[in-house]
């Protein structure tokens, strides 16, 4: 999903316009995550870009996406652009804590 999201829109209340578009990327993410894996996969992950134009959009982590709306809704911010590319996830193995390593 690339797009530009407007927040303000005539004629709709801009607060359910930032729900509406909350919606619509929850919507995205879990029809993406529908897909079946490709062999050897643990999950789908998200390559996100997000900005207030395409030529500026940053690169964020996924779980910082709704703070940023909405941070850029407070600030009274007209538009923003959203990135979101579905990538194969792998899980990496965790390293024993310190706490496992006196118990074991």
């Amino acid at each position: 999903m690339k797009k530009t999201f407007k927040l303000n829109i005539e004629g709709k209340n801009r607060d359910r316009v930032l729900d509406a578009t909350k919606h619509e990327i929850r919507k995205y993410v879990k029809r993406q995550r529908r897909v079946p894996l490709p062999a050897g996969v643990d999950y789908w992950d998200f390559d996100c870009r997000f900005g207030t134009g395409a030529e500026n959009a940053e690169v964020v982590h996924f779980a910082t996406i709704t703070a940023l709306i909405d941070a850029v809704a407070t600030g009274g911010g007209d538009a923003f652009y959203l990135e979101l590319l579905a990538k194969n996830g792998y899980r990496q193995a965790k390293e024993p804590s310190v706490l496992e390593a006196n118990l074991g």
